[in-house]
């Protein structure tokens, strides 16, 4: 195949279409959260997987897992830990059994931020969902992500 292999520019724009398509929902969503609850899109996505956690064997995520979860570097999920920690919507604390390991959990506060949250980021998906369907080259996109019914594997 040369650069120039249709098969390679077709694949080149399809890529590009699903790029523009989460573009647009990950910003229509950030508007929405940012102006109803000063939340980031990815601040309501660290909470909503650490709200999803439980204390039961293998129910704490090490910070690889929730940066995987939130799609990205371990890095800047701890600066946004950190940050989210400073508002007084996480804590952390030791592992009872691994004295190096440190869990992250939802305070009572985040958690009420988030169930307020929830309604305006689902709102936010299905309104950028909607208009992107208007757009022929999106439609078949949001066709497919409306049809996915399981999360998929981090």
């Amino acid at each position: 195949m040369t650069a120039t292999d249709p098969a390679l520019t077709a694949l080149a724009q399809s890529w590009c279409a699903l790029s523009l398509l989460h573009g647009r929902i990950e910003a229509h969503i950030e508007r929405a959260l940012q102006t109803g609850h000063d939340l980031s899109a990815r601040e309501y996505s660290l909470l909503d997987v650490l709200s999803r956690q439980h204390d039961g064997d293998g129910g704490h995520l090490q910070m690889k897992q929730v940066a995987d979860a939130v799609v990205l570097s371990q890095s800047a999920t701890t600066r946004l830990v950190t940050r989210l920690e400073d508002r007084g919507l996480l804590e952390r604390y030791l592992c009872p059994t691994d004295r190096r390991g440190i869990y992250t959990n939802v305070t009572d506060a985040g958690l009420e931020l988030l169930k307020a949250a929830r309604p305006t980021n689902d709102a936010a998906l299905r309104e950028a969902l909607d208009e992107a369907a208007k757009n022929p080259e999106l439609a078949p996109l949001v066709r497919v992500v409306e049809t996915l019914k399981t999360p998929l594997p981090a």
